[in-house]
């Protein structure tokens, strides 16, 4: 990369990479394809790892430094900021009522009847029994009567 004498990048290209040479008595297997990671937020060393044979190293390095994000720009004195007020949605199945819970993918689709055990709007999370001797199952209300299991997308 080429830069002018005054960049930043200049500046900083004769300090940066790594701090020390690595140990010439580690015995590192010869890797045909290196992985090179910063390691953690400060970016202060980079991993080196091998697949195969496996091994990792850290080496210490002396990085560019990123530059900061500038701060967010002050509001003007007269705009007046009031907190977001929640939209309580109506809820499409209520306690007691009679659900099909639903699941499927591709080439199957399963469904069973249980008995609502709260309200739910649409998206919302609902518990259903559906056998008298187990826990009732968590599902997501979809409209009135209907839910799905989670994992499963709608219309399956």
């Amino acid at each position: 990369m080429r830069s002018s004498p005054s960049s930043p990048a200049s500046r900083w290209a004769s300090r940066a990479g790594a701090i020390a040479p690595i140990d010439r008595r580690l015995k590192l297997a010869a890797c045909i394809a290196p992985q090179l990671e910063w390691r953690g937020e400060n970016r202060d060393a980079v991993v080196v790892r091998c697949m195969a044979p496996a091994w990792k190293i850290f080496v210490p390095v002396a990085a560019v430094p990123r530059p900061r994000a500038a701060p967010p720009a002050p509001m003007p004195a007269t705009t007046l900021v009031r907190p977001a007020v929640p939209v309580k949605a109506e809820p499409v199945i209520k306690r007691g009522d009679a659900v099909t819970v639903e699941a499927g993918a591709e080439g199957f689709s399963i469904s069973r009847q249980g008995i609502a055990m709260n309200d739910a709007p649409p998206g919302g999370r609902i518990g259903i029994k559906v056998d008298d001797r187990q826990p009732p199952v968590q599902a997501i209300a979809i409209e009135p009567g209907r839910a799905r299991l989670p994992g499963f997308a709608e219309g399956s």
